[in-house]
């Protein structure tokens, strides 16, 4: 940044920034990209924000091949950075004219190299797709993607909104990855208890702040510490005090406040459980997580196939 971080955001209408995390934290789920577009937040000093405030590392994650391909590209550039890429379950049954080559193309960028991480993000949405035909489409979509991600042993980003079910239906009836992570996780503390009971992690973005989201509370509050992640998926769901206001990674203090306040944690210590999550999740550590010892390892292309190229239409 060539101007004072504070300068800056308010020159861009953007919200202040938090008090300082005491320990790094971890964004599981953001979209650099989007958020430049929506909020004139360049992406190189949204990470220097996000820095500035705690927050070290971070996960940016595609919607389709293009947004997948600057994920890759943004991740091989900056080393706080892993990328996961896919095709957005709204983005299939909008546009099934491009699902063959756009699975194909989701397969090549999997195989890039150790700054993939994950598959996603992929999934089931039933809000937004309410035709049969188009949630057909989603349901073999995210087969493929799961069978993709198993392939090549990086982990499964899943975006499920009104589809709880469908969802671990598939799942059940697929080759299931090593590493499952529910992003903006939405269902209540019983579908909570059976995706922690698959070993799945729950990623808890900014709607956790918000008043009406008791059962989202109720969630956070029976899922294991070391199944436990949190996002901002900015520029969207922002969380109190700036909702209402376009969402960035240096807004994720916020979230990773009411995380340790709800459980009654230490805050320097749930931002580093918080950290070693994202690393045990997408495979490893990066950024400034170099050394650390956490039992994962960092996924590598070799031996990464799938029959995604070939099966890219229904199945």
């Amino acid at each position: 940044m060539t101007v004072p971080l504070g300068e800056l955001l308010a020159g861009l209408g953007l919200p202040e920034p938090p008090t300082p995390l005491p320990a790094p934290a971890t964004d599981s789920h953001t979209h650099f990209d989007a958020t430049a577009e929506r909020s004139g937040l360049a992406p190189e000093d949204a990470l220097a924000a996000a820095a500035a405030v705690g927050v070290t590392r971070f996960v940016q994650v595609g919607c389709d091949a293009a947004d997948s391909a600057w994920a890759v590209q943004f991740a091989a550039r900056q080393p706080a950075v892993v990328a996961a890429v896919a095709l957005h379950p709204n983005e299939v049954a909008r546009h099934p004219e491009r699902l063959a080559e756009g699975l194909a193309a989701i397969g090549r960028l999997a195989a890039a190299g150790p700054h993939v991480r994950a598959i996603g993000e992929t999934g089931l949405d039933y809000f937004r797709t309410t035709d049969p035909a188009g949630q057909a489409r989603q349901r073999d979509a995210f087969a493929a993607h799961i069978e993709l991600a198993a392939a090549c042993g990086l982990a499964l980003v899943i975006h499920d909104r009104d589809a709880h079910a469908d969802v671990l239906d598939v799942l059940a009836g697929s080759a299931r990855p090593d590493r499952v992570v529910m992003h903006c996780f939405s269902g209540d503390a019983d579908h909570a208890r059976r995706c922690v009971a698959r070993g799945d992690w729950l990623s808890f973005p900014g709607v956790i702040t918000y008043k009406a989201n008791a059962f989202l509370r109720e969630a956070l509050a029976v899922t294991p510490p070391e199944q436990l992640l949190v996002e901002t998926d900015a520029p969207y769901l922002t969380p109190v005090p700036a909702r209402g206001r376009p969402n960035s990674p240096y807004l994720l203090p916020h979230t990773v406040r009411c995380i340790a306040q709800l459980r009654g944690w230490d805050l320097a210590w749930t931002a580093r459980l918080l950290a070693d999550n994202a690393t045990a999740a997408f495979g490893g550590p990066w950024g400034d997580d170099t050394t650390a010892d956490t039992g994962g390892h960092a996924p590598t292309s070799e031996g990464c196939h799938s029959s995604a190229d070939a099966t890219a239409g229904p199945r």
